[in-house]
């Protein structure tokens, strides 16, 4: 049984026989890991509810500033960034006091429904209390909500986000103080009562957690205490006494009048097992009681901390009396959930982590909360991620992220069902970030913070999250959608390999020993010493290399029409002078070939295969230049000779080079590998075409290029850039121009300085349409962007770096299937109807997953997107290899396993084979397709010859019997052999 299931069923058994309430969120792991993979981590095209809130948000003391201005108090936070090692200060922030109107037109901008914003507490009552009633602070909130009304965008007020008023801090400790609870129940009176009539949703409290635990215990943030370890759970206790006062003073007083809701934001971080027993499962579901739980569990279930909580920390917890446990219990009109870059999700330390591991998964927790808490309508109040303070409008990784989010809240309502019912970009603008001062921005508008009017300027962020807005979510596209067709009757349905086992050695009828069968017994062969059989007085036959047929069955199982493999050059030809060839090798490979088209595979063969670990060239030209001599391409068009002369007969499909465009690879090299390539093509096309009749080409690696921000032409740009210089390095000289990209060589002169090689006329029109067919290995796609984050390799030479979607589903490579109908787009708009083969393309995963379900995910859905480039875009394509065969070749990549000497069938197998046999995906019901039967091959032909018949003479006596091994000689139809 795997780690999983025995952890699925371990749940099982606990869940059977315990109530599910309160711990009911401890089914999540392991609802999530019976969940099917990788199907479930694909992306959901689909779209939000139509009354879905769209938000975005911000915190008073980050974007404000005007800290002393209309006659603002001091806060917490003014006078924590004046101590200590602060650097920075919020005085000015984002200056949002003087610039309604810019955010006003960023909100509108955005499209959102709502807008999320926090009350600066001493900004209406600058010492905390009714008393020291400002009324020039208190019109500023006026102003901005009917603004807001006026472009149609609906409040969420937040009426404390940490900055309380310094005055209270100073007098009464702040929020040590049970005074607290109504000091700020008479606050929320006077902001229910003032403005109230426009505001349907209102949060108490952002984030207990970290007011409590950061700010009176760590004292990461403002007020910066960290001297009583037992001083946050009295905070975390007078914060939730507080939040219940206003709650119930809404509900009496405001309520029936204004109809709004009210609850307070908790935010959350998400936690893994390490392992899968039951003890890490209660470990993490303690995790989250610790930071979670803590405040969500006397709110949503029964007034009280959670016993994990109260059975860690003993006495050190406050406790409810039972009054306060029924005032505490049910005030929460909805879940007020925040997730994202926040700083629960730094705990500081290990201690609340109880030995599992942190993660950033926003569906989970969402489902967590859920089961946990009898389904409550969730609203995330707060989600999101950043990108270092240099970052300015370009900011990708934000964008992914806040895509990630996004997602996943779609996955939880359609999937998971759960009643997510808004969701809150953060933030609106970039701003003071607390601890981290302007280290991060957060913005999804850049604010430059030099310029006196603090401008704002849209990031690609704020444009994605316009669109998903605009499109209600990811309405699925045709595109998107699974084809339905079938490939022509002659399509090449293949598997790749990068070599294949080699036995020089007979490994039949090579042992002269005689043996008695001890069938009384065990049954074991026992060997006769000083007794031999008589020398067989026989040539070595193909049937003698017993790896040859255990091979050939394995490709045959598959299905397969067609076998991609590679010679070893440096083994073919050891000394360089293909005079001297190993004729042992080449036997072996005839044989090879000629028992793959008697299994009726065409052979597909590779001269050489390029390495990064190994060069594979003869000893005499692996030597420091390598393909920087000139002796080297001609030494490979010999050695292409050879391999057409000796095996020609058998092998009709020839790739020269396999993926020598490396970016390892140098400009000097790679010209060298172009005229050797283009050397061996025509070598074939003038001395063995009219014979043999086969086609040459070569290999190109060609993961798919995609610009990060498609909308934007900054990226169309360098991603074309990166494909002319990957793949147009080697295509544009053969398929095209006879030379290298112009755009490769004005780029590389304009800015770097650099020449590439020059071919001369000769080598032009040698290189020049040297090929029969375009062939691709295809893995993955990554993005590409011009902006240059901190997060990610910048690649100065193109002006470019790479990244990833952390949507995509990784293994470690990403899982594109779209990719692979983009490349083969690319390929016919540059070169148009060229033949193309996808010579290798399949997906890494454990070697111990038997059930590859990834691998079968990953062959389904790139065999389908390699349907529509055929079918829908009209794709010259002939062929598909999936890359690998087995384990032992390709470790990581094969369809068969192996366990010591056992090979494992794996489940891509079966599900590659279903394809290969429906020549697709046929609709169903439809009718079978009628291809004419292929002509069964001849090799070598039936002769008449007299053969040697190995004959078996059995003796038995005394319980012993003797097998005596006779060689008889008849006549007899029987297949030439190879040699």
């Amino acid at each position: 049984m795997s780690g999983t299931a025995a952890c699925a069923l371990l749940l099982l058994l606990f869940l059977g026989c315990a109530d599910l309430k309160p711990n009911a969120g401890l089914k999540t792991w392991s609802r999530f890991s019976r969940r099917p993979y990788p199907g479930d981590k694909a992306f959901l095209y689909d779209t939000f509810p139509r009354d879905f809130i769209w938000a975005v948000g911000t915190a008073a003391y980050q974007v404000e500033g005007a800290f002393e201005k209309d006659g603002k108090g001091p806060s917490i936070w003014d006078t924590f960034t004046r101590g200590g090692t602060r650097v920075a200060k919020g005085d000015v922030g984002s200056d949002s006091y003087h610039n309604i109107n810019a955010d006003i037109r960023a909100i509108r901008q955005l499209g959102v429904s709502h807008y999320r914003f926090s009350l600066s507490w001493a900004r209406i009552f600058p010492n905390g209390t009714r008393g020291s009633y400002n009324e020039l602070g208190t019109n500023y909130y006026r102003r901005l909500i009917r603004r807001l009304k006026d472009i149609r965008v609906q409040p969420v007020v937040t009426l404390y986000h940490w900055d309380l008023p310094e005055h209270l801090q100073q007098t009464l400790g702040g929020w040590s103080s049970p005074d607290m609870v109504r000091i700020f129940s008479d606050y929320a009176d006077f902001c229910f009562q003032t403005f109230g009539d426009d505001v349907k949703f209102w949060i108490t409290i952002d984030n207990p957690f970290v007011v409590a635990r950061h700010g009176y215990g760590t004292g990461v943030v403002a007020p910066g205490i960290k001297n009583d370890p037992d001083l946050p759970f009295r905070v975390g206790h007078n914060l939730l006494k507080a939040h219940a006062a206003a709650w119930h003073l809404y509900n009496r007083h405001y309520r029936p009048r204004q109809r709004g809701k009210v609850s307070m934001a908790l935010a959350s971080h998400w936690i893994k097992p390490i392992h899968t027993r039951l003890d890490s499962l209660r470990d993490c579901q303690c995790s989250l009681d610790h930071v979670l739980g803590w405040f969500a569990r006397p709110l949503f279930t029964d007034g009280d901390y959670p016993p994990c909580m109260k059975a860690t920390l003993g006495s050190r917890l406050p406790s409810f009396t039972e009054e306060e446990r029924e005032q505490v219990r049910g005030t929460a009109d909805f879940f007020a959930l925040s997730h994202g870059a926040a700083l629960s999700f730094q705990f500081i330390n290990d201690s609340l982590k109880f030995g599992q591991q942190e993660e950033l998964d926003l569906r989970m927790l969402l489902y967590w909360v859920s089961a946990e808490y009898d389904k409550p309508p969730i609203f995330v109040v707060q989600s999101g991620w950043y990108v270092l303070g240099n970052t300015k409008t370009e900011d990708p990784k934000h964008m992914y992220y806040l895509k990630r989010f996004i997602s996943e809240a779609l996955k939880s309502i359609v999937i998971d069902g759960v009643n997510v019912i808004g969701y809150t970009a953060w933030s609106l603008i970039d701003g003071f970030e607390w601890h981290r001062e302007y280290g991060i921005r957060r913005g999804l508008y850049y604010v430059n913070f030099k310029t006196p009017d603090m401008k704002r300027e849209p990031k690609t962020s704020a444009t994605f999250y316009r669109n998903v807005i605009q499109r209600k979510g990811f309405p699925e596209l045709p595109e998107n959608r699974p084809a339905q067709g079938v490939f022509p009757c002659d399509f090449a349905w293949g598997v790749s390999a990068n070599s294949i086992q080699v036995e020089t050695t007979p490994s039949q009828f090579a042992d002269s020993s005689v043996y008695l069968w001890n069938i009384s017994n065990n049954g074991e062969l026992i060997r006769l010493e000083g007794l031999s059989a008589p020398p067989l007085r026989r040539s070595p036959h193909c049937a003698d290399y017993v790896t040859i047929q255990q091979q050939v069955d394995e490709i045959t199982a598959v299905g397969v029409t067609h076998f991609h493999f590679s010679l070893n050059w440096s083994a073919l030809v050891p000394t360089g002078d293909v005079s001297r060839p190993n004729t042992t090798l080449l036997g072996y490979y005839r044989c090879f070939t000629r028992q793959l088209l008697q299994a009726q595979v065409t052979p597909v063969v590779t001269l050489w295969h390029h390495t990064r670990l190994g060069s594979s060239m003869p000893a005499p030209l692996d030597t420091v230049n390598k393909w920087l001599n000139h002796e080297t391409p001609q030494a490979f068009a010999d050695y292409a000779r050879l391999c057409y002369r000796e095996l020609g007969d058998h092998v009709k499909m020839w790739i020269t080079l396999n993926e020598p465009n490396d970016e390892m690879v140098s400009y000097q090299e790679a010209h060298q590998m172009l005229r050797a390539h283009a050397l061996a093509w025509q070598a074939y096309d003038r001395e063995f075409r009219h014979a043999q009749g086969g086609q040459v080409s070569l290999t190109l690696y060609m993961d798919w290029m995609e610009p990060a921000f498609s909308f934007r032409r900054e990226d169309v740009e360098p991603a074309k850039r990166v494909l002319d210089f990957r793949v147009g390095w080697f295509a544009e000289p053969i398929f095209g121009s006879g030379d290298y990209p112009t755009c490769m060589r004005s780029w590389l002169r304009q800015l770097n300085s650099l020449d590439l090689p020059i071919f001369n006329e000769e080598d032009r029109l040698l290189v020049k349409g040297a090929y029969d067919f375009f062939a691709i290995s295809h893995f993955s796609t990554k993005l590409i962007t011009h902006a240059k984050e901190d997060s990610y390799t910048y690649t100065a030479m193109l002006e470019m770096q790479y990244m990833i979607d952390t949507t995509w589903i990784q293994s470690p490579r990403p899982v594109v299937p779209w990719g692979l109908r983009k490349a083969l787009n690319w390929v016919k708009e540059h070169y148009s109807n060229v033949p193309v083969y996808v010579m290798a393309n399949g997906v890494q995963e454990d070697p111990a997953q038997f059930k590859d379900s990834l691998r079968v995910y990953y062959l389904y859905n790139y065999i389908n997107e390699a349907l529509k480039a055929y079918t829908l875009d009209g794709v010259n394509l002939k062929g598909y290899f999936a890359y690998a065969l087995s384990d032992q070749r390709d470790p990581g990549f094969g369809m068969y396993g192996q366990v010591h000497e056992e090979v494992i069938i794996k489940a891509s197998l079966s599900n590659y084979r279903h394809i290969i046999q429906h020549n697709g995906f046929p609709p169903p019901g439809a009718a079978e397709q009628q291809c004419p039967r292929s002509p069964q091959p001849c090799v070598g032909c039936q002769v008449q010859v007299n053969r040697p018949l190995v004959g078996f003479l059995t003796l038995v006596g005394a319980g012993v019997l003797i097998t005596l091994v006779l060689i008889i000689y008849f006549s007899a139809k029987r297949q030439k052999e190879c040699y």
